[in-house]
């Protein structure tokens, strides 16, 4: 008997995620579609719907925690199960978007919701969850940009970090820093993708033990902090770049409004542009931000 209504956001995705998702993969980045969404769609065009229907709260099922400290802030916090949490495509919510969502899920573990789906009779109790980007379900990346666009991307060099050509690499959105499967270049060692650039048509491989790999800081972009009104300076927390990476000790430093530099207390390895680098004090997050660029 709930009334069930759906909001026709089609134009927004395609510009707002899967465009963006593109452009970046062309500039030689790795994007995030997952965090794009949220902002944009989910904490954004949902948000307000709600609103103008006089909705005071909305609920999504993500697997996050949100608490208020004793100054009355919101802060954004990880999942019960950690295997699930999904704070890290979340670190965009700002207080005013906190303030008036709820995330029942956040202190259940996975197996327990499966448990009383099936106890409630939900069809999708035993689905398999889903491991690839809603829109690309194959995982099949560049056969969707290529069937999305009609553009054919031309092939270029495998390079070494002194420019001599090493191969033959099939066009740049076939790949992403840190990569070291599929490249079909013979070595004497593992080499792994240290960089790809877009205007240059050319994909700089490195072998694991080369400085080429590693970098020690970062910058960031397009920047949210959740924690504070303002960053402190020589911020000591912990970041992770990528969503099941472990978070790596860390200083941070704001270098503009929505700018940070990042430094780390080990070697980061092939970090990749276009993906969140998140802030967190334990299992709280500070905030986070765009890798925008890397660092000697």
């Amino acid at each position: 008997g709930i009334e069930h209504e759906v909001i026709n956001l089609a134009e927004m995705f395609r510009k707002k995620v899967i465009e963006k998702f593109i452009n970046v993969y062309e500039s030689g980045g790795t994007p995030n579609p997952c965090i794009e969404c949220n902002k944009f769609l989910k904490f954004g065009e949902f948000l307000k719907h709600a609103e103008i229907c006089g909705f005071e709260r909305i609920s999504t099922g993500h697997y996050a925690v949100i608490e208020r400290d004793n100054s009355g802030r919101y802060l954004l916090k990880k999942a019960a199960d950690l295997s699930r949490d999904q704070s890290y495509v979340l670190y965009m919510l700002n207080q005013e978007v906190l303030a008036r969502v709820d995330f029942p899920l956040g202190g259940m573990l996975k197996s327990e919701v499966r448990e009383l789906a099936y106890k409630l009779g939900f069809k999708n109790a035993k689905k398999h969850d889903s491991q690839d980007i809603c829109f690309v379900p194959d995982g099949d990346y560049p056969s969707f940009i290529e069937a999305y666009t009609g553009k054919i991307y031309k092939s270029g060099n495998f390079i070494d970090k002194s420019g001599n050509i090493l191969g033959t690499h099939k066009g740049i959105i076939h790949y992403t820093a840190g990569q070291r499967r599929g490249l079909g270049v013979a070595a004497k060692s593992r080499l792994y993708v240290s960089e790809i650039d877009a205007g240059k048509n050319t994909i700089t491989l490195v072998p694991e033990d080369e400085a080429g790999l590693y970098v020690k800081k970062i910058t960031v972009s397009d920047v949210n902090i959740i924690a504070f009104d303002e960053l402190p300076e020589n911020f000591r927390a912990s970041v992770k770049t990528r969503y099941r990476q472990k978070e790596i000790p860390a200083v941070i430093n704001r270098t503009g409004i929505n700018e940070l530099v990042i430094e780390f207390q080990e070697n980061l390895k092939a970090p990749a542009i276009g993906q969140a680098a998140v802030i967190y004090d334990g299992d709280y997050v500070i905030g986070g931000g765009t890798i925008s660029g890397l660092l000697d």
